[in-house]
């Protein structure tokens, strides 16, 4: 237990214990989180992993987008950065400071307010700062990291660090840099544009976005990663998957890339549609679909 390991009177964020964590998932399937902590700052985030166990699991989790947590739970720390770290900021006039709690929409929205273009796409991204980071989130052509000037890091050990862009191997839907380290906050770089026409363009990627994805139904935004020169969803819907069921599990009939909980989807019906659609599209295609979804905990 943490309260075994650690001096809880020095963390100033909320700890609680066997939380479950299908409120926290935007799929709203998933079972129990041993710890769940939201912490104050990112000093207090710092004090947390300096002091938990070498051989703890731990997990970063904002608006639980791009994530499938198994019904078995997860048995470790869940560290809850959304509603925490938020700060949000102008740095100079074409530099802002966002912290991983912040949700994309805020950063595309507070951007295009000032006058600054490049990140209106983030809209539509259905998850926070720290996940767009990590993943190098993106729609429509657009990706995070082309706007990226630095970021600020915290390692397992408990250090807090400014990086720079060179110090991490950017590719579609990848982010590899040094390990073990959460990414606390990030600069964006952009280009000064016109304020109306920001927000008329974000205005029209929501309205995109509600046309095409099944909004009204719990998902975790994109399943699968675009093949180079194809797209999942064209794979998925030209094998006669679209609109398939397993369990509460669905193919969306709206968009092929998303699979959608009917209201009584298990995490493992989920996950085994998922696995479904893999397997059918590599044997009737040669494609293997690559999920950008992460699978986390126990069965």
């Amino acid at each position: 237990m943490i309260a075994n390991a650690l001096d809880v009177s020095l963390l100033q964020g909320t700890l609680r214990q066997d939380v479950s964590l299908a409120d926290y998932i935007s799929w709203r399937v998933g079972g129990r989180a041993k710890r769940f902590y939201e912490p104050k700052d990112a000093a207090d985030l710092a004090t947390l992993m300096s002091c938990l166990p070498a051989d703890e699991a731990w997990l970063c989790l904002g608006l639980g987008s791009n994530l499938l947590v198994r019904d078995g739970g997860f048995d470790g720390t869940v560290i809850h950065m959304q509603g925490c770290l938020t700060d949000l900021k102008l740095l100079d006039s074409q530099t802002i400071y966002a912290e991983a709690g912040v949700a994309c929409a805020q950063l595309a929205r507070f951007a295009a307010r000032q006058g600054l273009q490049g990140l209106e796409f983030l809209a539509g991204v259905p998850g926070t700062v720290g996940g767009a980071l990590t993943m190098n989130a993106g729609c429509h052509g657009s990706e995070t990291w082309p706007h990226v000037s630095a970021v600020t890091t915290l390692a397992r050990q408990g250090s807090i660090q400014r990086r720079l862009p060179s110090a991490y191997q950017i590719a579609y839907r990848s982010v590899v840099g040094p390990q073990a380290e959460i990414f606390l906050a990030g600069e964006f770089c952009l280009t000064k544009g016109d304020k109306t026409t920001s927000l008329g363009l974000i205005r029209e990627l929501l309205d995109r976005r509600a046309a095409t994805q099944p909004i009204d139904y719990p998902n975790c935004g994109s399943v699968f990663r675009n093949p180079p020169k194809d797209h999942a969803a064209r794979l998925i819907e030209s094998i006669g998957l679209k609109g398939h069921r397993l369990g509460g599990a669905q193919v969306s009939p709206k968009h092929a890339n998303f699979i959608i909980n009917e209201g009584t989807a298990t995490a493992s019906d989920l996950e085994a549609l998922m696995h479904l659609v893999q397997q059918r599209v590599e044997k009737e295609t040669g494609i293997t679909l690559i999920p950008e979804v992460r699978i986390v905990g126990e069965p």
